[in-house]
C-alpha cells in the first residue's frame, strides 16, 4: 500500500474522537488534508444540490468511494480529489491544514 503502514488506518480513526468526523481536528497532517477535503467536498454538495449518485456519474468516480471520503473510511488519491474538484467546481484541497500551521507557530 502506498503509504506503508501510516495508511493503515483510516483518516477518522486518526482523531480523538473518530465518531466526531468529520468536526474533530486530526494531529496527523495527511487525515487533517482528508478531513479539510471531505469538508469541503460536503459544503460543495450541499450548496450545489448535488447527490452522491449525481456526482459519481458527472465526476466518474464510484459513488461508495465518494461517500468512503465524507466518511473518513479512506484515503482518497490525487486523481479522485481532481476529478471530484472538476466536477462540482470547489476547490478541495486545502491551503495548509491544521496540523501544519500549529506545528509552525
Amino acid at each position: 500500500m502506498v503509504g506503508g503502514r501510516a495508511r493503515a488506518r483510516p483518516p477518522r480513526q486518526l482523531t480523538r474522537d473518530p465518531e466526531a468526523w468529520p468536526e474533530q481536528v486530526s494531529g496527523d497532517t495527511a487525515a487533517e488534508a482528508v478531513r479539510q477535503i471531505a469538508l469541503a467536498l460536503a459544503a460543495a454538495l450541499y450548496e450545489r444540490g448535488l447527490s452522491l449518485r449525481a456526482v459519481a456519474a458527472g465526476s466518474g468516480v464510484n459513488r461508495q468511494a465518494i461517500a468512503d471520503l465524507l466518511a473518513g473510511r479512506s484515503w482518497p488519491d490525487v486523481a479522485t480529489v481532481a476529478r471530484l474538484a472538476d466536477f462540482t467546481g470547489a476547490c478541495l484541497w486545502p491551503p495548509r491544514t491544521t496540523a501544519e500551521r500549529a506545528r509552525r507557530h
